[in-house]
C-alpha cells in the first residue's frame, strides 16, 4: 500500500511538473488578489485593522484551495481513471490524491502568507501559532476538498456541487481557523487556543476516515 500510495504521488507530482498549470496559476492568482486589495485598503485609507487583515488573509486562502483542489479529479480523463482502476486500489488513491494536495496547499498557504505580510504588512504578535493555524488550514482545507472533490466529479457541473457540499464542513473549520489566527496576532496565550486546534484535528481524522471508508464505494460507480 505505501509503496502505491509513493508511486501515485511521484505521478501526481511529475505531471504537474509537467504541465504545472495549478502551481503557477494560483501563484499568479494570490498575487493579483493580494494586490487588488493593497489597492483597495492601503493606498486608500493607508491603514487596514487586524481583523480585516485576517479575514482577507483566510478569504484568500480559500478560494485558492477551492481553485487548486478542484481538479483533483475532473482533469484525470475516463480512460485514464479506468487504468488506474486495473492498478492501483481505491484507498491508495484517495490517500495519494490528498497528500499530494496537502503538499500542494502548504505551498501556496506559506507563499501566499509571504506575500501577504510584505505586501500589506505584518500585525502578527505570536508568529508560530499563526504559522501553525496555516498549516492546520493547508491539511484541513486539502483533505476536505479532496474528497468533496471526488464526489462532484461524479455529477455534470461538478464545481458548483463541489461549493455546496464543502460548505457544511468548511464553514465551521474557518470559523476556528479565524479564532486561532486571531489570537496568534493579538499575541494571546496558546492554551486560548488548544480547544479549537484539538477540533481541528479531529476534524481532519474524521474526514480522512470517512475517505478511506467511502471512496471504494464511490470509485466503482
Amino acid at each position: 500500500m505505501f509503496k502505491e500510495i509513493k508511486a501515485l504521488i511521484e505521478k501526481e507530482i511529475t505531471l504537474e511538473l509537467r504541465q504545472k498549470y495549478a502551481l503557477n496559476g494560483m501563484l499568479l492568482y494570490i498575487v493579483s488578489t493580494v494586490y487588488v486589495c493593497y489597492l483597495s485598503f492601503r493606498m486608500k485609507a493607508n491603514q487596514i485593522d487586524k481583523i480585516t487583515w485576517n479575514t482577507l488573509f483566510w478569504i484568500i486562502l480559500l478560494f485558492t484551495a477551492m481553485n487548486a483542489i478542484a481538479k483533483s479529479f475532473t482533469q484525470e480523463r475516463y480512460g485514464r481513471l479506468l487504468y488506474y482502476y486495473t492498478l492501483a486500489s481505491p484507498v491508495g488513491i484517495i490517500l495519494s490524491k490528498i497528500v499530494y494536495n496537502t503538499l500542494l496547499m502548504l505551498v501556496l498557504a506559506l507563499a501566499g502568507f509571504g506575500v501577504y505580510a510584505v505586501v500589506m504588512g505584518n500585525p502578527v504578535g505570536d508568529m508560530p501559532l499563526y504559522l501553525a493555524s496555516i498549516v492546520l488550514g493547508a491539511v484541513g482545507f486539502a483533505s476536505t476538498l479532496t474528497m468533496i472533490a471526488g464526489i462532484a466529479s461524479k455529477a455534470e457541473n461538478s464545481a458548483t456541487l463541489m461549493a455546496i457540499l464543502s460548505f457544511p464542513v468548511i464553514l465551521p473549520m474557518l470559523l476556528m481557523l479565524l479564532k486561532i489566527s486571531k489570537n496568534a496576532l493579538d499575541g494571546l496565550d496558546r492554551a486560548s487556543s488548544l480547544d479549537e486546534v484539538f477540533m481541528l484535528l479531529a476534524i481532519d481524522a474524521i474526514v480522512l476516515v470517512l475517505s478511506v471508508i467511502l471512496f471504494p464505494f464511490l470509485w466503482r460507480s
